[in-house]
């Protein structure tokens, strides 16, 4: 299975990891309002966590089935590894933060964040070698992140919260972004794994500390059916995992920064959140970066 998946790896064109690798940020800007949508709601982020996983662990479940929920050749440290890094970990600590944060700078400490980590984790773990251009890029997603944390410090309302988990949260999707791409799972067979186990420790957590799914009305769960289960949870997994296995874990975490960007100019417009100088000078400073931090630039 290993030599299969990294042999499609070699032969899958670029356009179709661009291609993914755009609707993630597209679905992820979308996720990061509709989870602020959910703060003044009666929602809590078990419950948001039993869609987010159960809708694709059900769609998916022909999937896991098959491949069982510990695939023989697989290191457990690199499944245990993708499943905190884009499952119940990851979704736990990034939503409760998001509950705190305004979308723009949601969208900057999480998204610019993981690109970052990603780059740190190939250089010191995996000796990638990214260049120049890629270095100013990065550099440039650290100068929205500085942007970000100056403006807060000036009397902006980010909390300790949003400083600590989200880039936290980044850390943990660059961990899973590396180790997808050596685990030889393909991207339908890791989003499977993935939500099957996730959605098995959400029902854990909702057994010890409750849930109030029951008492959510139905076109509130139905928002987040469609946002949080089908696109965030199903689709832009998959694009994600096609963007990794076609670009690299690098170059495809580096697309995440664009998703500052649209959350910005979505909270502004949909939530009625602040759209300060600010705010959109780190958005297009992060946006920036990641043009160069993608490696589109640089030279072959």
């Amino acid at each position: 299975m290993t030599a299969l998946a990294f042999s499609s790896r070699k032969t899958m064109p670029t356009a179709i990891g661009y291609a993914g690798a755009i609707i993630t940020v597209l679905i992820w800007a979308n996720w990061i309002l509709a989870t602020r949508h959910t703060a003044e709601t009666q929602m809590g982020t078990i419950d948001l966590g039993l869609i987010r996983y159960g809708i694709p662990a059900l769609v998916l479940s022909p999937v896991w089935l098959r491949t069982g929920l510990l695939p023989k050749g697989i290191p457990l440290k690199l499944l245990a590894l993708m499943v905190c890094g884009s499952g119940a970990l990851f979704f736990q600590l990034t939503t409760f933060a998001i509950h705190f944060t305004p979308a723009a700078s949601a969208g900057i400490l999480l998204g610019g964040s993981m690109p970052l980590a990603a780059a740190l984790i190939g250089v010191l773990l995996f000796r990638e070698r990214p260049d120049i251009t890629r270095w100013l890029g990065l550099g440039g997603i650290v100068a929205g992140v500085v942007i970000l944390l100056v403006r807060s410090l000036s009397g902006a309302e980010v909390s300790w919260v949003s400083f600590t988990l989200l880039p936290l949260g980044a850390l943990l999707w660059a961990g899973y972004t590396h180790a997808f791409r050596r685990s030889g799972l393909n991207a339908i067979q890791a989003s499977a794994i993935i939500a099957a186990w996730s959605f098995l420790i959400h029902v854990a957590l909702a057994f010890v500390f409750g849930s109030s799914l029951a008492s959510v009305p139905l076109p509130e769960i139905g928002l987040q059916v469609v946002s949080q289960g089908l696109l965030s949870g199903l689709a832009a997994t998959l694009a994600y995992g096609l963007a990794v296995q076609a670009l690299g874990g690098t170059q495809a975490a580096a697309f995440t920064a664009i998703t500052p960007v649209l959350a910005t100019f979505g909270g502004g417009l949909l939530l009625g959140e602040p759209l300060g100088l600010a705010e959109i000078a780190a958005a297009a400073v992060t946006g920036m970066g990641v043009a160069l931090s993608t490696g589109l630039l640089s030279r072959k």
